[in-house]
C-alpha cells in the first residue's frame, strides 16, 4: 500500500509547479507581436512551440488531478486497467502513474 499522504503532498507540489508553468506560458503567448516582420516570424515560431508546451503541461495537470482524485477515492496505487497494485518504485518515480508497468507497456 503506497504512502498516500506523501504521494498527495508530492502531487500537490507538482500540480502547483505545473499550474505556474501553464500561467507563464499563457502570459508569454498573450504578448503582442513585434512590429518588425522578421521578428514576427521568429515570435510566431516561438508561439507555436509554446502552444505545444502548453498542451503537454495541460495533459500533465489532468494526469496529476486524476491521481489526486484516486487518492481521495481510496484507489491510489491500483492500476486503472487491470486492478493490480502499481509497484511502489513506479509510484515513487511517477506518482501520477495510473497503470501498472505491464499495462503501460501494453498501451505503448
Amino acid at each position: 500500500m503506497p504512502d498516500t499522504a506523501a504521494a498527495k503532498a508530492r502531487l500537490e507540489a507538482q500540480l502547483a509547479e505545473l499550474e505556474a508553468r501553464q500561467a507563464h506560458i499563457a502570459a508569454d503567448l498573450s504578448e503582442p507581436l513585434n512590429a518588425d516582420s522578421s521578428e514576427q516570424a521568429v515570435e510566431m515560431e516561438d508561439d507555436a512551440s509554446l502552444e505545444g508546451q502548453g498542451v503537454l503541461v495541460a495533459r500533465e495537470i489532468a494526469s496529476v488531478k486524476r491521481a489526486l482524485a484516486r487518492i481521495e477515492d481510496g484507489i491510489y496505487g491500483e492500476c486503472v486497467r487491470c486492478g493490480e497494485e502499481i509497484a511502489p518504485a513506479r509510484l515513487e518515480a511517477r506518482p501520477e502513474a495510473a497503470l501498472c508497468i505491464d499495462c503501460a507497456r501494453a498501451a505503448e
